[in-house]
């Protein structure tokens, strides 16, 4: 078979790496370290992890423990080590951090066919396939040159996330939907403020914690997308005539506008992932559930993924890739991990071992059988699939997931464990009536 090029050493081009080996296909793996440096990274070990040493939840009711699951079905190398580094964390799958990049870095730099080039790649000038792993610190001659292939209008360099909340969470007897003076369909949920209410959150946010910055993040934001503390920062009524403002909406217990608003709109096709529009915020998490937990509807709010600002380059996926993760206009070119539009690390695995199922297939004549949508991967893979007004970075979360059972508050529990009954089977399946996929050399 031909040479497959992977750009990256991280967790997704790692897990990538072996994915194909292990099948027969020989692999030219490039990482630039330790010859340039990221500002992040300490050591020159593939798959290092500079954050967390947690690998979350590893209970299947849990979107992460879920994802996990479906992964291991699928035969994921990079969770194997883990397991076998792990340290105590309770129901979360903790690893040793050094030992985890050391165990990756020996299994690869012995695999028979795999070869390790330590050098940087400075362009798209690559034999194909190629797949393009190199994170939300790409270096600056590829970023570059990513940015002339793709335009300004599809890759980006700060990542700005709201909060996300369940939808099923919210108490509807406060909350309404409604588009701002009735101008289309009532695409939004709006959660009215009072002036309390409103002056409650502004001190909250005002006196919170917040994450600290990396040394190789600078704090540069787009006045277009400024964080709500940044805001608050400005005067007392900047939310409230900003994000937050109340016109065009109509509270139907009052009959009135709300003395401010905050906005959610649906975030998944399927599911009831609903993204707090405007809300993004560098506020630490526990300060972030206080504050959206102290509003009103919002009391028993499932929080599915907190709010981040941080430097991350990550492209417009679904303008620029076909299914799964090739180029457009250049066949062959592959892209996973963080700067595919995926946000964790077993969600950057997970993206580096369907590249490289993907490539895998192509190789042997087939295209990679569609992954059930009804799985934790599939769902995240039609998130990033999915043409979108603002796209942005997604973790796994059950607001991504299909489900047609009843729907009443409280009931988070029997959901959930329904969906990941559901997924688990569908994994299973995919897996038994795929095989050749996961035949190895």
């Amino acid at each position: 078979m031909n040479e497959v090029t992977i750009v990256g050493g991280g967790l997704a081009g790692s897990e990538a790496a072996w994915q194909l080996a292990d099948r027969g296909v020989p692999v030219r793996l490039y990482e630039m370290r330790p010859h340039t440096e990221t500002g992040a990274h300490k050591t020159a070990q593939l798959a290092e992890i500079v954050c967390s040493n947690s690998f979350k939840s590893m209970i299947v009711e849990n979107a992460s423990g879920l994802l996990k699951a479906e992964m291991e079905l699928l035969g994921c190398r990079l969770l194997t080590v883990a397991h076998k580094v792990s340290v105590p964390a309770g129901h979360a799958l903790g690893i040793d951090r050094e030992l985890f990049a050391s165990h990756v870095t020996d299994a690869l730099e012995k695999h028979p066919n795999i070869t390790i080039e330590r050098s940087e790649v400075l362009n798209l000038d690559l034999p194909r396939p190629t797949i393009v792993a190199t994170g939300p610190l790409t270096g600056s001659s590829l970023s570059e040159a990513l940015e002339a292939h793709c335009s300004s209008d599809h890759l980006y360099f700060y990542d700005a996330i709201a909060p996300s909340i369940d939808g099923d969470s919210i108490d509807d007897s406060v909350a309404f939907w409604q588009s701002r003076y009735d101008k289309g369909d009532a695409d939004y949920l709006n959660i009215p403020l009072s002036k309390e209410d409103y002056e409650s959150m502004l001190g909250l946010i005002r006196s919170a914690e917040y994450a600290k910055t990396h040394a190789f993040e600078e704090a540069k934001y787009f006045e277009a997308c400024l964080p709500v503390e940044v805001l608050a920062a400005r005067g007392d009524d900047t939310l409230r005539y900003g994000p937050m403002k109340p016109k065009g909406l109509i509270d139907p217990r009052t009959g009135r506008e709300p003395y401010a608003a905050i906005q959610l709109r649906q975030e998944s096709r399927e599911g009831s992932l609903m993204g707090m529009v405007g809300i993004q915020t560098r506020m630490t998490w526990p300060c972030q559930k206080e504050m959206i937990r102290n509003l009103p509807g919002m009391e028993r709010a499932n929080i599915l993924r907190y709010g981040t600002i941080h430097r991350n380059i990550f492209m417009n996926i679904p303008e620029l890739c076909d299914r799964y993760f090739q180029d457009r206009t250049l066949p062959g070119l592959y892209f996973a991990g963080q700067i595919c539009g995926v946000e964790g690390y077993v969600e950057s695995i997970a993206s580096g071992m369907v590249a490289a199922m993907s490539i895998y297939a192509n190789l042997s004549d087939r295209s990679l059988p569609m992954i059930p949508h009804n799985t934790m991967i599939g769902a995240l893979l039609e998130y990033v699939h999915t043409p979108t007004r603002n796209f942005q970075p997604m973790n796994a979360n059950m607001g991504l997931m299909p489900y047609d059972g009843p729907r009443k508050r409280g009931g988070r529990k029997e959901r959930n464990h329904a969906i990941a009954t559901a997924a688990i089977d569908a994994m299973t399946e995919y897996r038994r009536s795929e095989e050749w996929l996961f035949v190895t050399a």
